[in-house]
């Protein structure tokens, strides 16, 4: 090989041999002094970012030092704003390039603000309001948060956020916390849209209440919250004394809800319903809903008492049969009627006598529903009849059974109640033994009292009658609780006060006086007891008698009058205090001027001649009857408690329902006339 080649190949090894001490030098190089690099970039471009806040508020720029690039974010307030900004980050010593992008702040029309959950927090999207720097949104929405939950804010400033945005804004992320990763909430001007999964069957029901109190002036939009998926799926339908239907465990979606609320009604004999479903998911795959429940309603309306529940796609019962022909009934449907995907589970049912003999008539717009037993088909036939010819429209379904422990005299009183049934708008006829409870409404309250005097006189012997009807229109007195809680509601403050030495209504009085008669005439029940106040110290005494009261106590004055008559008459012009002082006296002089109702004998007569003194004596060794003190005037704090009593008389109130304070009973002057329930 010539020396030349060979030198040539050596120089190009050398090269290579050289390049990787070359890297080492220049790695050492850059991560020595690209911290530096970056530090000096950022330093300078905050300096800059934070000329651009307005006094009082953050920048709108953000720029973050990546080596000698710097990252730059934000919305400026216009184009020139952001030009002026990247033209004064470019001429920093050493920076190679901006990495945007910058947007400038405009309207946004739909204002959508999106919160989504992630795994490791929340991220914000859409727009925020421009006049709100992210972070001190931020600061206003982490109490909404779950402690620790990281928040990204990735949303653009943009103008035209709707009124009380960070309300809204708080109450949506609160929402969440019941949410399963991948949920998110969102704005859209004012409507509030939740979509997602509920973690837990408590986190939906607590979501779906705090969703029928939305922020003042939001409107919900989309709503789809998926049902919380549950280990142990179960639906029971239990029959508790009565006829009524109670059901719980869960149930797939709202929607179901409605269909077997409405297979429930009618299976229910009363028509009452207890739901106490709760949404899940969990139901086996290859399990009709609609059909499981509709079988578990079917085995139900075969018992008198008990439950029917399906877990684990097994379905079982245990209670009490609807009577002995109910037992087979329910075998045969357990073998030939199951719903595919489910299979027989356990059965403990007994029989016993129907006690009490229970039969229904319901009337609803557009069916009459008869239920419970009959003891034969030819009464069955009979009432039948009877509501057919009666029937224009509605449908008549027939629910009875048949059993022999009717009791005497149900047939005449099923054919009354049946016509009782039918001169109502809508109804229900309930027989328990010998009891006849009939309910509902009439177009006119004299055909609702006509009907309940032809039901109790139609009655046969031992029957009684139970009659509640109501008018449209008509509102059903409220219970004794609810009146009193009203009253308490109402007397809120001190009561009417009267002026000093006064008991005259003022007009003042009469808002809260009429508001009280008002609700006694709602509440039958109510009985009230007025307690009038005194006067502040320091006021004029009253004048006695008081000339200018509402209500005057004339008792004292007739008695007064009668005597003075021998005495004669009083002077017209005498002064008030003067009559009545003369009026005090005769009071005191009655007793003993007064004739004994007991009948004179001999005694009497020779006592009438004697001396003063030796009378005396004999009226010390002879009995004599007292007389009847004269009633006492009023008080001017039980005058003022009589003129409201008057007054409520007048508004409508029943002498039964109302009263005043015994004398002498005198509340604060501060605190006004009282109004206080009686037994």
């Amino acid at each position: 090989m010539p020396a030349s080649a060979f030198r040539d190949r050596c120089r190009r090894i050398g090269w290579a041999a050289g390049l990787p001490g070359l890297a080492l030098i220049l790695g050492l190089s850059a991560v020595w002094t690209t911290p530096r690099i970056e530090a000096r970039l950022a330093a300078r471009a905050d300096a800059i970012a934070r000329e651009t806040a307005e006094p009082g508020a953050e920048p709108w720029l953000r720029v973050t030092a990546e080596g000698r690039d710097l990252a730059v974010r934000g919305e400026a307030p216009d184009a020139a704003t952001r030009d002026r900004a990247h033209e004064r980050l470019a001429r920093i010593d050493g920076v190679r390039r901006l990495v945007g992008p910058v947007g400038v702040v405009e309207p946004a029309s739909p204002f959508t603000w999106v919160a989504t959950r992630a795994k490791d927090g929340i991220d914000l999207t859409g727009f925020r309001p421009a006049e709100i720097g992210a972070l001190a949104l931020a600061e206003r929405l982490e109490p909404a948060l779950e402690p620790g939950t990281r928040l990204r804010d990735r949303a653009h400033a943009a103008l035209g956020a709707p009124p009380d945005f960070v309300v809204a804004a708080s109450y949506a992320l609160a929402r969440l916390r019941g949410l399963t990763p991948g949920s998110r909430v969102m704005l859209e001007d004012t409507r509030l849209s939740v979509i997602g999964e509920a973690a837990t069957v408590s986190d939906e029901e607590a979501l779906r209440a705090a969703l029928a109190d939305l922020p003042n002036g939001y409107s919900p939009g989309r709503i789809e919250i998926l049902p919380a998926m549950v280990p142990d799926f179960r639906f029971v339908v239990t029959r508790p004394p009565g006829g009524g239907i109670d059901l719980s465990g869960h149930v797939v979606s709202e929607a179901a809800r409605g269909v077997i609320r409405g297979e429930a009604a009618q299976v229910s004999e009363t028509g009452r319903i207890e739901d106490r479903m709760r949404t899940a998911r969990g139901l086996p795959p290859g399990v009709d809903p609609t059909a499981m429940a509709r079988f578990a309603l079917q085995l139900a309306a075969l018992m008198q008492e008990g439950s029917v529940t399906v877990a684990d796609a097994s379905v079982s019962l245990s209670g009490v049969a609807l009577d002995a022909q109910a037992l087979p009934e329910i075998d045969a449907r357990m073998r030939d009627a199951m719903p595919a995907g489910l299979t027989r589970g356990g059965v403990a049912l007994t029989t016993r006598p129907l006690s009490p003999y229970r039969v229904g008539l319901r009337r609803e717009p557009e069916a009459v529903t008869v239920t419970g037993h009959l003891p034969d088909a030819g009464t069955r036939e009979a009432l039948l009849a009877t509501l057919r010819a009666r029937l224009f429209r509605e449908r008549l379904v027939d629910r009875t059974r048949l059993d022999q422990a009717a009791p005497a005299g149900l047939t005449p009183a099923l054919q009354a109640a049946a016509g009782s049934l039918m001169l109502l708008a809508r109804g229900e006829v309930r027989i328990a033994d010998r009891s006849v409870s009939l309910t509902g409404e009439s177009l006119y309250p004299q055909s609702a009292r006509r009907v309940g005097d032809a039901l109790a006189a139609a009655m046969p012997e031992g029957w009684t009658t139970d009659v509640a009807l109501t008018t449209p229109g008509e509102t059903p007195a409220p219970s004794p609780d609810a009146c009193a809680e009203a009253l308490s509601s109402s007397l809120t403050g001190p009561g009417p006060i009267f002026s000093p030495a006064s008991a005259t209504l003022k007009p003042d009085f009469y808002r809260r006086l009429d508001a009280i008669a008002a609700l006694a005439k709602r509440c039958p029940s109510l009985r009230l007891i007025v307690t009038g106040h005194g006067d502040p110290t320091g006021s004029p005494p009253a004048p006695k008698p008081v000339l200018d009261t509402a209500v005057e106590s004339t008792a004292s004055l007739e008695a007064g009058k009668d005597a003075a008559k021998p005495q004669g008459a009083k002077s017209q012009g005498a002064k008030p205090q003067e009559s009545k002082l003369q009026e005090a006296k005769l009071q005191e002089a009655k007793p003993q001027t007064g004739k004994s109702p007991v009948a004179k004998g001999p005694t009497d007569k020779a006592s009438a001649g004697k001396p003063s003194a030796e009378r005396k004596a004999a009226d010390a060794n002879q009995t004599k009857p007292e007389a009847k003190p004269a009633e006492p005037e009023p008080d001017l704090a039980q005058q003022r408690a009589l003129a409201i009593v008057e007054y409520l008389l007048q508004a409508g109130l029943r002498a039964d329902q109302i009263a005043a304070a015994p004398p002498g009973t005198v509340r604060p002057a501060a605190q006004g006339v009282g109004f206080a329930l009686r037994s």
